[in-house]
């Protein structure tokens, strides 16, 4: 068991009773109205005594007067160790710092903005190094000198240093990388691949609301663009200026309802020329409302009594 276990935590006794002492500590440090009422006391170790006052100031809330007294050993002197303003449980403190690195977030950049990135940096790898010829103190580096050089003189070594550290030509393998697009001092890690497949799957993969609702996947659709690398297999660019995920990377197994092939508009029906006849006349009354072509028969019987 440990010394710091074993110590009690009853407070010494003339450290504990150095009230006024410690009083006068903080009222020089802050002045008479800004000290308040005594709350306790603390144990901080062996005959080491923090004595607490309530703080006046209105911007400190919750805050306390935190005096701190030793004294030592077989010494009856009471002195001052620290004073200093401390929050209490119920005081107003600002969130806990966070390094700029883990506040950002997506869309917090704006123009002008640099974003550095680490040199080591979990997400990126070395890329394509350039560097075409051995290292200078191996074994192959010490025989190619050797045969550029031939009879070992100093001029020869000179010209056949020079030639090894000329520049690089368009057929040498860093040429061919740079057109490969090779020549990145750092590309993305597994890891950075997983991460970006992980937040495009999140915003446009087969388990959004929109996919489920789908007619069809992006895979089939004619408005997908494909993309090169190992991602291709799995992702792919929509562009489709309809879709709610134009311009962006999309997963094979997403859909939306502007797939190219979800519902085909059928052409519409064209209608008949219309028909002439200029052979038959028909006949309009001048006054459709009081004739309405129907003609009423009298009675023969009516007519004969009538007569």
């Amino acid at each position: 068991m440990s010394a710091a276990t074993t110590r009690s935590r009853t407070p010494d006794r003339l450290c504990a009773e150095a009230v006024d002492f410690a009083r006068g500590a903080a009222v020089e440090a802050a002045g008479d109205a800004a000290v308040g009422e005594h709350l306790g006391v603390d144990v901080d170790g062996e005959r080491v005594v923090t004595h607490y006052f309530a703080t006046r100031e209105w911007a400190y809330r919750g805050w306390r007067w935190a005096v701190t007294v030793t004294r030592a050993s077989r010494s009856r002197q009471v002195t001052l160790d620290e004073t200093v303003l401390l929050p209490g449980p119920d005081a107003l403190t600002a969130p806990q710092w966070v390094p700029w690195s883990e506040r950002l977030r997506p869309g917090d950049m704006g123009p002008g903005d640099l974003l550095p990135t680490d040199e080591d940096d979990l997400r990126l790898e070395p890329g394509w190094t350039g560097a075409d010829e051995p290292a200078p103190n191996s074994a192959l580096a010490d025989e190619r000198l050797a045969a550029a050089t031939g009879d070992g003189s100093d001029s020869a070594g000179a010209v056949a240093t020079e030639e090894l550290a000329a520049p690089i030509t368009r057929g040498s393998i860093s040429a061919v990388a740079m057109e490969l697009g090779f020549g990145r001092a750092r590309v993305l890690s597994r890891l950075g691949l997983h991460l970006a497949a992980d937040r495009w799957e999140k915003d446009y993969g087969a388990h959004t609301p929109m996919a489920q609702a789908a007619p069809a996947s992006c895979s089939s659709c004619g408005f997908l663009v494909p993309i090169a690398g190992s991602l291709s297999q799995t992702f792919g660019i929509c562009a489709n200026e309809f879709g709610p995920a134009d311009g962006h990377i999309v997963a094979l197994d997403y859909g939306c309802g502007g797939h190219s092939e979800a519902a085909v508009m059928p052409t519409p029906p064209q209608p008949p020329p219309p028909v002439l006849d200029e052979f038959t006349v028909e006949s309009f009354p001048l006054h459709p409302d009081r004739d309405s072509g129907s003609v009423v028969e009298s009675d023969p019987a009516e007519d004969l009594g009538h007569s």
